[in-house]
């Protein structure tokens, strides 16, 4: 019975020459840097990040549109060395005292060298003059606060200012909890500057990009004279399961996608990043024409 009781075990050793091999196969493998590669989130391909960067963040497999910074898409649209940036400096406040709001806005200056969630100014398009408004769903997710509705107000007076077309490029979360009635507030002050632009017969061009939610669309994401989208865009005010509960009915497929709005006359064209440059300078020449 004790036979088995007390096993020989055996242990493997490896030469300090065997290490010395294996740590040399491991140095002649090449080393890929960071960033090097990026998944589409769509189709799933492995895309070289220079292909895509070259295509202006599209996927060339599936035309998945990869969420742009406002000043990639800044550079992407306005004619090189045009741009003349409104209100740079302006920064938020924290109104009502949020615990912990202004570290997170520190925070998010640091990651992405801005100061808010949207870039204001005016620039060329095709050597069309014109008023724009990027906003970034990298800072804080797009989400409207005080400061973005302002700095948006005050582009739209400026543009009233000097009777120039404005258009704005929308991507938000919605209003910015951590202000409160402060940022709700900014919906009614927009579309106020919006509708002195309109009285004033001066071109307003919408573009809704991947995601344009909540109070942004629910004023002036809606209110363009002409209101273009990049394709796939998720574009809503409330989120899908919020609104399958409070209806107790299921969504149709693509609810709330560029396609299904377009298709249900919320918006006039959808029209791929690589052509829209092409699209809004052809818009704003046939507006100036008949000025």
């Amino acid at each position: 019975m004790l036979n088995n009781l007390f096993k020989k075990t055996k242990y493997i050793t490896v030469s300090q020459q065997a290490l010395r091999k294996a740590e040399d196969t491991l140095e002649q493998k090449p080393s890929i840097p960071n960033g090097m590669w990026v998944k589409c989130d769509s189709c799933g391909k492995i895309i070289y990040n220079n292909d895509l960067e070259e295509n202006n963040k599209v996927c060339s497999q599936c035309n998945h549109h990869f969420r742009m910074t406002a000043r990639e898409r800044i550079e992407f649209i306005i004619d090189k060395d045009t741009f003349e940036e409104f209100d740079k400096n302006m920064i938020s406040d924290n109104p009502i005292e949020f615990n912990g709001y202004e570290e997170k806005v520190k925070k998010m200056r640091e990651n992405t060298d801005m100061n808010e969630a949207v870039v204001t100014g005016r620039g060329c398009i095709g050597n069309e003059n014109v008023v724009i408004c990027v906003m970034d769903s990298h800072f804080m997710m797009g989400s409207m606060g005080s400061v973005v509705g302002e700095k948006i107000t005050r582009a739209v007076e400026k543009a009233i200012e000097l009777k120039l077309p404005i258009i704005i490029f929308t991507t938000s979360g919605g209003a910015r909890m951590q202000e409160g009635m402060f940022s709700l507030m900014q919906m009614a002050k927009v579309s106020a500057a919006l509708g002195k632009l309109d009285k004033e017969g001066l071109l307003y061009i919408t573009v809704l990009t991947d995601p344009t939610t909540g109070g942004v669309t629910a004023s002036f994401a809606m209110l363009g004279d002409i209101i273009l989208s990049e394709p796939g865009a998720l574009i809503g005010f409330a989120g899908k399961r919020v609104i399958e509960q409070t209806i107790r009915q299921k969504l149709p497929e693509g609810f709330q996608r560029a396609e299904f709005l377009l298709e249900h006359g919320f918006i006039d064209k959808i029209v791929s990043r690589n052509e829209l440059k092409g699209v809004l300078k052809k818009i704003l020449v046939i507006h100036n024409r008949n000025v």
